[in-house]
């Protein structure tokens, strides 16, 4: 428990550091501590409270986060100058955390819209996707036409039509110069056809140019998706060309649009939720506040009897052995670490290595490795017991916790989550990200109070008053919960508000572009 008196937050009694809550000026002596600070220490940032001799494991969270590369006296800043990272063990200890979830009845409910297959969504638009980017100005070009104006109020072609919330065009850089099969192909289709089949999408138009690697046969007849009412397709150089596969667009999705006006949201269980979890732009608070907090409210989304999807595998590397721990089986367990055996592979082909992840911005704010970093975003998936691991923007079935394979940037890791069937996200940022994603509406949890002030028009939920001991995390996090059923019923983000979603769309591409 945190001590709200004090300058510094002591996470775990074996710790060997502190977190300052606000700066701290060299010499500053702190009477709870008994030590004086022999340097400034930002906010946010460690100091040693005890001697950490060279070689000795530096611990936070109760856990390693690092190794001293010379002795750290008391009071001393510890951050990249004088920790390292290298490799450690780490036991699985597959399932010996398990535990019977402890279901909550009866189950809260939010207003959805319930689709003709049973599925609910939270949002109502009708997509634009393409096969390659060849063809993304003109789908662009189809969704402009019905772009309602924020400024002005014009509805345009949308008039008349409350109903639905827009339509989008989802774009990307790829789909040819790449393998006509293989990982990278793979991937690209499934995350096409997973947005093809969102249930927060009434209709989806697929645009392609005829010529790209990613043919519009290949991909429809590999993903089983069937032309119908709700899902159709239209090829450039089969069409007459760009302006006639616009207006022939234009045409369809004008004939779509009674029937996906025609919804009505109804009361429906919690149990229909399935709800993404990112964190971008970390800080040292985002696993104090925000990301313990979203935790929180991911159990009760799993207790109420849905779904929570954790991916950015390389932000667990190093915290793994904490969800093992919690894995119903030893399979389920060995596939998570089967996946970061890929990413240490991955990464080392390509020159890199995973503790590359952090960014400056996360150094900054007082991350100083990947374990560190990973040890606080493992902590949004709460406490239940983790049920199965997905391949990238594969579709999500299980209920409970599910971790999804990905990487750490946050638009394609985002991107696999939506594939896979994510309804609502929720986004927990320390430095300050703007991120929508459209279909799916995107809570910002900030991760501190001086960041909420800052950015008031781009974070929903201020998670700062847990650092500054106002709030308990179990209370941030009630109100996380209770924020995403008034998302899920159409309360709208602030994301949504500033009309972002339509940009963030990026497949993952895995393989050489040739």
């Amino acid at each position: 428990m945190l001590n709200t008196l004090s300058t510094t937050m002591h996470l775990n009694a074996i710790d060997n550091v502190v977190i300052a809550r606000a700066e701290i000026d060299a010499g500053t002596k702190l009477a709870d501590r008994g030590i004086v600070a022999a340097r400034r220490i930002p906010r946010g940032h460690k100091m040693a409270i005890a001697p950490i001799l060279k070689g000795s494991p530096i611990l936070r969270y109760g856990q390693t986060i690092g190794f001293a590369t010379v002795d750290i006296p008391p009071g001393e800043h510890v951050h990249v100058h004088n920790c390292e990272i290298h490799a450690f063990a780490r036991d699985p200890a597959f399932g010996v955390d398990a535990r019977p979830t402890d279901y909550i009845q009866p189950q809260a409910t939010f207003a959805g819209i319930v689709r003709a297959d049973g599925r609910v969504a939270t949002r109502n638009y009708i997509g634009v996707l393409t096969t390659v980017n060849c063809s993304a100005g003109t789908a662009r070009y189809v969704a402009e036409a019905f772009r309602r104006n924020p400024i002005t109020g014009d509805e345009g072609m949308l008039a008349g039509f409350p109903n639905i919330d827009g339509v989008v065009a989802l774009t990307h850089k790829s789909g040819c110069g790449m393998g006509v099969t293989g990982e990278g192909m793979d991937t690209l289709r499934r995350t096409i056809a997973g947005y093809a089949q969102h249930v927060n999408f009434a209709a989806v138009l697929i645009i392609g140019l005829g010529c790209e690697a990613n043919q519009m046969g290949t991909l429809m007849s590999t993903q089983k998706l069937q032309p119908g009412a709700t899902l159709s397709t239209l090829v450039i150089q089969e069409s007459g060309g760009a302006r006639q596969t616009v207006m022939a667009g234009i045409a369809r999705i004008q004939d779509l649009l009674p029937a996906a006006n025609a919804v009505t949201r109804v009361q429906v269980p919690a149990s229909h939720l399935l709800v993404a979890l990112q964190c971008g732009g970390s800080d040292s608070f985002s696993g104090l506040t925000a990301n313990p907090a979203l935790g929180y409210a991911s159990d009760l989304i799993v207790r109420h009897g849905g779904t929570v999807v954790l991916t950015e595998t390389t932000e667990i590397y190093g915290a793994e052995h904490l969800l093992t721990r919690r894995a119903v089986s030893p399979e389920v367990g060995q596939k998570l670490l089967d996946r970061l055996t890929w990413w240490e592979d991955y990464t080392r082909r390509n020159g890199g290595e995973i503790d590359n992840n952090p960014s400056p911005g996360n150094k900054a704010g007082g991350l100083t490795n990947i374990v560190e970093k990973s040890l606080g975003a493992v902590v949004k998936a709460g406490t239940t017991n983790l049920v199965d691991v997905v391949a990238h923007a594969e579709q999500v079935t299980a209920k409970g916790l599910v971790v999804m394979d990905g990487p750490g940037f946050d638009p394609v890791s985002a991107t696999g989550q939506i594939a896979g069937g994510a309804n609502v996200m929720c986004f927990t940022t320390g430095r300050g990200s703007v991120f929508g994603c459209k279909p799916t509406p995107s809570l910002k949890l900030a991760t501190n109070t001086p960041l909420y002030d800052r950015m008031p028009e781009d974070m929903d939920v201020n998670c700062g008053g847990i650092a500054e001991g106002v709030e308990t995390v179990e209370e941030c996090g009630q109100r996380i919960f209770e924020m995403i059923l008034r998302v899920a019923s159409g309360e709208k983000t602030k994301s949504e508000q500033m009309g972002f979603g339509d940009d963030e769309f990026a497949p993952w591409q895995i393989g050489a572009t040739v």
